[in-house]
């Protein structure tokens, strides 16, 4: 998931540390504290400490920690053993794993490129 060559850290919230406002990288973020405000990114890592409170707009997220907003991911949304979710989840895969916490609604969106149409053969009868 998170093996893509342009894809560095490029945002970082420590375990002690507290962010208040909006973010927008190019890259991954990894949040191991408190923030509070919105997140535009490709990717997010939430430590089992972390909290956010606010929307996140992502390519892919892996949640070990607490989100208190809803989620717009363009591939997976993955919530850990520790993870918890209060808000809505629009993606194309979600996973939770055992343990997680999952309060909201989920979209599930189809993947339509990979939808086969097959022209249907008339019969004759003879």
């Amino acid at each position: 998931m998170f093996l893509r060559k342009n894809n560095k850290l490029e945002a970082l919230v420590g375990i002690n540390s507290e962010f208040r406002g909006d973010v927008t990288t190019h890259g991954t973020m990894r949040i191991d504290g408190k923030f509070i405000g919105n997140i535009a990114a490709d990717s997010v890592i939430m430590g089992e400490n972390a909290t956010v409170t606010g929307d996140i707009s992502v390519r892919c997220i892996v949640i070990g920690g607490r989100i208190n907003g809803n989620i717009v991911a363009d591939e997976i949304v993955e919530i850990k053993p520790s993870g918890q979710l209060y808000g809505d989840i629009h993606t194309k895969k979600l996973s939770v794993a055992e343990g997680g916490i999952f309060e909201g609604r989920s979209l599930i969106q189809k993947d339509e490129t990979k939808i086969i149409d097959f022209p249907n053969k008339e019969v004759s009868s003879k």
